[in-house]
């Protein structure tokens, strides 16, 4: 046997090469089928063949296969969970950490300033500024020294009118 030969050989070059190839792509078509019959479940198969019945389901049941489906990998829960707004009426500087850590859970906070030193209301809305800034939201003056913090997925539309009083 020559070298060529022995290399033809080695990788399989030779004529017969073809017939491979054809049974191995045999072979992947029926494991592709199999595949297929496995994925189909018994039940859906019998219902395939015999004729359609009308069932009555009692609402027990219908909680029974609502819970065995949401076992399933394929199905994805669309609820939401629910919103808060946090009330947050601040006596001391410290307690703006609080509220940004409102501000980062996704929640939108109502600060009320007037219990609090001028300077000190400053210095939080400055706070609350730039806590906002860095997580995308808004903030806006809704009332004499109250302020409504959201983070980026609140979305507030319209204004409340600045009236000042003067005493």
């Amino acid at each position: 046997m020559s070298m060529k030969d022995k290399i033809k050989n080695f990788f399989l070059l030779e004529e017969d090469d073809e017939d491979y190839y054809e049974q191995s792509q045999q072979k992947q078509e029926q494991q592709q089928q199999q595949r297929q019959q496995r994925v189909v479940s018994q039940p859906v198969q019998q219902a395939a063949v015999s004729q359609p019945t009308v069932k009555k389901v009692s609402n027990k049941e219908r909680r029974n296969v609502a819970t065995e489906h949401t076992n399933t990998p394929n199905l994805v829960s669309i609820t939401q969970k629910s919103s808060k707004v946090v009330l947050a009426e601040p006596r001391v500087y410290a307690e703006a950490q609080d509220i940004a850590e409102h501000l980062k859970s996704k929640r939108a906070v109502v600060v009320n300033l007037q219990r609090i030193d001028k300077e000190q209301g400053i210095r939080i809305i400055d706070f609350m500024s730039g806590t906002i800034c860095a997580l995308g939201g808004d903030i806006k003056r809704i009332g004499t020294d109250i302020f409504l913090c959201t983070p980026d997925n609140v979305e507030v539309d319209g204004n409340i009118s600045e009236y000042y009083y003067e005493d």
